[in-house]
């Protein structure tokens, strides 16, 4: 299949655009706060990177500037850090800026609470989330699923990385591919602020990797109410694994107008990402009773003729109008149109200690439309001493998926190699087809549509805090089977198509005490939903009663208390978590919930400024990930694929004293033993990583310049850094080796 990588286009409108925002420094004003507005105007507005078209905009960030006070909590708005009865953190610009990070799971390498992983069979990111995976598919953006890229999202385009630990459903509602149960991702898109900005960053990385990457905003209009901002970057070359290279092209325009009593924003971005002989996942065969140890880090044992390209636009507009002083009303929508194709061919380790593998080659192209609004009402009153902060929303969400494959199962096909000492074979030849690769067949539709309703009521001026409230989902599916190519030709039929139907109330109820000015203690109860699987005609080479019918939604139950301290410039929180998932296998004929796996564990957090110039940032997890009536003897009671019981980091970033403008940064990430299998018969060890960086801030040709430069996995250490990704399965994914990184922003 001819693989094209064009961003010529995108390069063209991305200098345009940049081109007009640049020429209107000379004569758009700087918006000020206290700017007198012309008779019959509005008054100046306000704006700090308001990342919606909400009226409180942005939380401020918390002491250091790498966190924020505060973040969306899903239905309920942005809510302070020590007022919501939820686990959450937000990751501001200014760190992602600092660490250069390049994609979320950079980001998110500071939580934690959190560890990436490696969705199934492709280079899509997924993230183990209190031991539960999260997928890349399920990241919301400014508030609404499915609109993202699915397999890596590049930094540049946020604002802030919101993370909110354990369920969501009342919340956010169902995820698009059923995950959410250990926690969500929101990325906030940017915003122009009061003053204008042109910033342009250049750097490079190893493996002759160049970086190039705007930033522009800009105020317009009288009183300033229109803001545009565009965000552009380029990323090309390799990445310190022999023979691995990547190109990223991303674009993105965000507008915003606020009036009085109305506000609208809106968005669009569109993003390239061509990986070429991309190191692969590695599994493990039946017959291996050791996990390898992982090959020298800059080895390389994929195929040279290995792809993976994508390519998406998406946008949104969201509008928000004041109805009354006490209620105000929003909308928002929002679609996405991606392609992606990929040829693979991910080696399974047959002799764990010489490293020989095999190899089928499997291609795939795919086609997702996806459609997501939402609407609401939320307002604020009293009945008597108390105080109401009630919301009702309604969300929907479609996704058109079109799929197709081709295997290469021929009789001499097999790719023969080592991840020691690999071997490059010529691509073999695809003899098994599902749809057509150049023309992808329907494959699959997903619905959603839910309606909520809640209150958070406050007491003892608002000292205490209790919100109550209840989503109605409807979790529609209809999933289309592959035709597969007879005589050349592909015979469209519905044969085998199957459809899902359910319907689930989620309930959520959480408390808030503010013991002093400084602590918090909270408790919650809430669920997750996901949708239940539909009997398959027989398991395990043994018939199912049941066959064909479909379960009920699979529903987890978290229950969690937990401290918040604020002491001003530092602070911490630290959570005790429960959460039941259900598990559906056969017994006595029947398929159905039989058993669970239960996760619990204890997490804490701490960020801000030990002392004036020292920021910190990290913690630690620890995590019992249990699988509890599975319905087989060698599996009951073992821990689940791929999640430690320990796990944590901790980065500190501080000023050098008598050096104004050079802060030296590290940071420490450690992850506990996991298995990668489900029997726990298959170890792997856990690891350390250390990232060391520096950066000054200096002015040349009077332009304030930052330069920055970062060496990540500094000790060179070969590990294998997750281990499944995809819920049952323990492939593993290596760490990458000593990576350096180096940039200059420019401020213009």
């Amino acid at each position: 299949m001819t693989r094209l990588f064009t961003p010529g286009p995108l390069a063209l409108a991305a200098g345009l655009a940049l081109q007009a925002l640049a020429a209107s420094a000379q004569t758009a004003p700087a918006a000020t706060a206290t700017a007198t507005a012309p008779a019959g105007t509005l008054a100046t507005v306000t704006v700090e990177a308001s990342a919606d078209a909400s009226a409180e905009g942005l939380t401020k960030p918390y002491a250091g500037g790498q966190i924020a006070r505060g973040g969306r909590v899903g239905l309920l708005g942005n809510v302070d850090l020590m007022a919501t009865p939820f686990a959450t953190t937000a990751y501001t610009q200014e760190l992602i800026q600092n660490q250069q990070a390049r994609s979320v799971a950079d980001v998110l390498q500071n939580d934690p609470s959190v560890r990436v992983a490696r969705g199934f069979g492709n280079f899509q990111e997924s993230y183990f989330m209190r031991g539960f995976i999260v997928n890349s598919d399920d990241i919301a953006y400014n508030g609404l699923y499915g609109l993202l890229p699915r397999q890596y999202i590049a930094s540049e385009l946020f604002e802030r990385v919101e993370v909110l630990r354990g369920a969501s459903a009342f919340l956010n509602g169902a995820t698009p591919s059923g995950g959410g149960i250990g926690g969500n991702i929101n990325l906030l898109p940017k915003r122009a602020g009061n003053e204008p900005l042109t910033q342009v960053t250049v750097g490079g990385a190893s493996g002759s990797q160049g970086y190039a990457a705007a930033d522009i905003a800009r105020r317009f209009g009288p009183d300033q109410s229109m803001g545009v901002r565009v965000n552009a970057a380029h990323r090309d070359g390799g990445t310190g694994i022999d023979g691995e290279s990547v190109r990223l092209s991303a674009l993105s325009v965000g507008l915003d107008w606020r009036g009085r009593d109305a506000r609208v924003s809106a968005d669009i971005g569109h993003q390239e990402h061509m990986l070429e002989a991309a190191r692969p996942n590695v599994t493990l065969g039946s017959a291996v009773t050791v996990v390898p140890r992982a090959p020298d880090g800059r080895s390389n044992y994929a195929q040279p003729w290995t792809y993976s390209m994508e390519s998406d636009t998406f946008g949104s507009l969201r509008g928000e109008y004041d109805i009354t002083p006490g209620i105000t009303a929003w909308a928002a929508a929002g679609a996405r149109r991606s392609a992606e194709s990929n040829a693979l061919a991910n080696p399974t380790v047959n002799n764990a200690f010489t490293g020989a593998s095999t190899a089928t080659r499997f291609d795939n192209t795919r086609e997702d439309d996806v459609k997501t609004a939402e609407l609401g009402l939320r307002g604020k009153l009293r009945t008597g001493s108390v105080g109401h902060e009630w919301v009702l929303g309604y969300s929907w969400y479609d996704l058109q998926k079109k799929n197709a494959y081709a295997m290469g199962l021929a009789a001499g096909s097999s790719v023969v190699s080592s991840i020691y000492a690999p071997v490059p074979r010529i691509a073999p030849g695809l003899s098994y087809l599902g749809n057509d690769l150049t023309n992808p067949a329907l494959n699959g539709t997903t619905t959603l549509k839910s309606w909520a309703l809640g209150d958070t009521l406050s007491f003892l001026d608002d000292r205490l805090r209790v919100t109550l409230g209840a989503r109605y989902q409807t979790i529609e599916s209809t999933s289309i089977p592959y035709v597969v190519a007879n005589a050349g030709r592909f015979v469209p039929g519905t044969t085998g198509v199957s459809s899902y139907d359910q319907s689930r109330t989620s309930p959520v109820a959480g408390v808030v005490f503010r013991l002093r000015e400084d602590l918090s203690i909270y408790a919650n109860y809430i669920e997750g939903l996901a949708q239940g699987d539909t009997a398959p005609t027989q398991s395990g080479g043994q018939p199912v009663l049941n066959g064909g019918q479909q379960l009920a939604p699979y529903v987890s139950k978290q229950k969690e208390v937990g401290l918040k301290y604020d002491g001003g410039r530092i602070g911490a929180t630290v959570a005790v978590f429960s959460t039941e998932k259900p598990r559906a296998y056969l017994a006595n004929g029947y398929y159905g919930v039989q058993g669970e796996d239960r996760h619990q564990g204890v997490e804490l957090n701490t960020f801000g400024e030990l002392t004036r110039g020292l920021r910190v940032l990290g913690g630690v997890t620890w995590l019992d990930a249990e699988q509890k009536n599975t319905g087989s003897a060698t599996t009951d009671g073992k821990r689940v694929i791929g999640v430690a019981r320990a796990q944590g980091s901790l980065g500190l970033d501080w000023d050098v004293p008598g050096v104004p403008g050079l802060a030296l940064t590290g940071r420490v990430v450690r992850n506990g033993s996991s298995y990668a299998d489900a029997a726990n018969t298959l170890r792997v060890s856990g690891w350390t990583r250390l990232d060391v960086g520096a950066r000054y801030l200096t002015e040349v040709a009077g332009k304030p310049v930052t330069f920055r430069a970062r060496i990540d996995n500094a000790t060179d250490r070969r590990y294998w850094a997750s281990v499944g990704g995809y819920p049952g399965y323990g492939y593993l994914v290596q760490g990458t080796p000593r990576t350096f990184n180096l940039s200059a922003t420019v401020d213009f």
